[in-house]
């Protein structure tokens, strides 16, 4: 066990990576990086974390900045809950006075899982802390030849166990930053290079021909499909946007005038169906042009094919109801899903 985690860190000596969260003692730095590290590789959130914290650079400008602006800076990370969280939380700590520096303390902030808490007490605090993300799990289960799916409670113990063991008595910030890179660099979901593996000698996945085939997990996430038909209302300088509320993804996130259908249609189909009619309550728009046609987007557990038309009404009356009216040069101001933004690109033309 002591030889696991000394080969781990000197493999992270030479490998390791250099990035903005590293080697600091600032528990809400640390803490930001870790929300935005939750579904966002590194190399994605890098900029995003430096962007970050270069507007909100303490708990308290994050408590006392507004919602939109948070979703904001946040654009285009996706999982936008973690967002919210953080804000949420943001504000919590603010109204303590300080970050709370024990593991139960921060693990019951809003937004801080198992894992997070863990990270943050081990980096910033230097507390005996092991942490176990994706790349945690694929590491030890190779090295140590385990099939006990992680997506179990049996195995999720089992592997927050041996990661305590295997930590042993090292440096708990240099340990988990060493396993967890080595898991991202060295012990790849794909490809791994097992030829040149510190551990390549006691591996039990390379040893038993296993390295593809874990970790496991017991069962697979159901994918469904959903269709999207965005409008964009050409109002002179105006336009309108609906802010989402709860209960579904992006919530609170701005986007285009929306409805959906429950299966994909055809162009000419979808303009003669009811669900276009009655999206325009019976005043059908005096012209249609179709902008983008069934745009694939995936999230987690689900993939969404959305078209975007621009439209001119005859009558706005019924939209100035439900929806908010803007000026079509304020849109970018707007924090939007990536889908969204991406219908942007498409619909303002840099000559606006």
């Amino acid at each position: 066990m002591q030889e696991f985690a000394e080969k781990l860190i000197s493999w992270y000596r030479e490998n390791g990576r250099s990035l903005p969260w590293r080697n600091i003692q600032d528990p809400y730095r640390i803490w930001v990086s870790e929300i935005i590290l939750q579904q966002t590789r590194v190399a994605q959130g890098y900029e995003y974390y430096e962007r970050f914290v270069r507007r909100f650079p303490d708990v308290r400008s994050l408590a006392e900045a507004e919602e939109d602006e948070v979703m904001k800076y946040w654009q285009g990370l996706g999982y936008y809950s973690r967002a919210r969280h953080l804000h949420a939380a943001a504000k919590a700590v603010a109204a303590m006075g300080h970050f709370p520096a024990t593991y139960e303390e921060v693990r019951r902030l809003q937004g801080v899982g198992d894992y997070t808490a863990a990270a943050i007490c081990a980096f910033a605090y230097g507390l005996p802390c092991a942490v176990v993300d994706g790349n945690v799990y694929r590491v030890i289960s190779r090295w140590m030849g385990i099939d006990e799916p992680i997506d179990t409670t049996a195995g999720k113990k089992l592997f927050a166990a041996l990661a305590r063991e295997l930590m042993g008595k090292a440096d708990a910030a240099l340990y988990n930053q060493a396993i967890m890179d080595f898991g991202a660099l060295q012990c790849t979901p794909a490809s791994p290079n097992c030829l040149f593996c510190p551990l390549n000698d006691t591996c039990m996945a390379l040893r038993e021909g296993k390295v593809g085939e874990l970790p496991r997990k017991s069962k697979k996430t159901k994918v469904t499909e959903r269709y999207f038909h965005y409008v964009f209302v050409c109002s002179g300088a105006y336009t309108y946007i609906n802010k989402r509320g709860k209960g579904d993804i992006w919530q609170h996130l701005y986007e285009l005038p929306l409805f959906e259908t429950d299966r994909p249609m055809a162009e000419e189909e979808l303009l003669a169906s009811e669900e276009w009619s009655g999206f325009f309550h019976g005043n059908l728009p005096e012209s249609v042009t179709l902008v983008a046609r069934q745009v694939r987007h995936v999230l987690s557990h689900r993939i969404l094919l959305a078209d975007c038309h621009e439209v001119v009404l005859k009558d706005e009356s019924a939209f100035a109801k439900r929806f908010q009216r803007v000026l079509t040069d304020d849109l970018q101001n707007f924090a939007v899903p990536r889908l969204v933004s991406h219908f942007f690109s498409l619909l303002l033309k840099p000559n606006q």
